[in-house]
C-alpha cells in the first residue's frame, strides 16, 4: 500500500505543476491582454485547486503510512540531525500545506472579485508564490534537502 502511494503522489505531482503553471500563464496573459475572465478560465481556476486537493490527501495518506515518517516521530531527537528525515517528517509536510493554503485561499479570493482583471491579478499572484514554495518542498533530484528521482 505504501509504494502504492508513493507512486501516486509522485506521479500526480507532475500534474500539479502543470495545472498550477498553466494557471499562471493563462492569469499572465488574461491581466496583461485585459481580457474577460471566461468560464473556462474559472474552470482552471478551480480544477487547479482541486488537483492540488487531490495531492494533499495523497500526500497526507503517504505522511501516515511512510516508515520514514515513523521513524522520525519515534526517534525525534536523533532524527532531526538528518536533513533526509527532517525534510520528509516536518519541512515538506509543512511547506506543502502552505502551498495548498495559498492555492486554496487564492481560488476562494478570486472567485469572489468582481473585475476580470483583478480575478487574474488575484490568481497570478496566490498561485505563483504556491509555485514558488512547492518548487522548494519537491524533493527534486537535485535538492539540497532531501533528493528522490523524477519517477518512482
Amino acid at each position: 500500500m505504501y509504494q502504492t502511494f508513493t507512486f501516486l503522489h509522485s506521479t500526480f505531482r507532475w500534474l500539479v505543476l502543470i495545472s498550477i503553471i498553466y494557471s499562471i500563464i493563462i492569469s499572465l496573459r488574461g491581466y496583461f491582454s485585459e481580457k474577460l475572465f471566461t468560464k473556462s478560465d474559472n474552470l482552471l481556476r478551480h480544477s487547479t485547486a482541486t488537483i492540488s486537493h487531490i495531492q494533499l490527501i495523497l500526500g497526507i495518506t503517504l505522511y501516515s503510512q511512510s516508515p520514514i515518517v515513523s521513524y522520525f516521530w519515534k526517534n525525534f531527537d536523533e532524527a532531526k540531525q538528518s536533513t533526509d528525515l527532517l525534510f520528509f517528517g516536518l519541512i515538506h509536510i509543512f511547506l506543502m500545506l502552505m502551498s495548498i493554503v495559498l492555492i486554496t485561499m487564492g481560488s476562494a479570493i478570486t472567485k469572489r472579485k468582481s473585475n476580470d482583471k483583478d480575478k487574474f491579478k488575484t490568481m497570478l499572484i496566490w498561485y505563483s508564490l504556491a509555485l514558488l514554495i512547492i518548487f522548494i518542498a519537491i524533493p527534486w533530484p537535485f535538492s539540497p534537502f532531501a533528493n528522490r528521482p523524477y519517477f518512482r
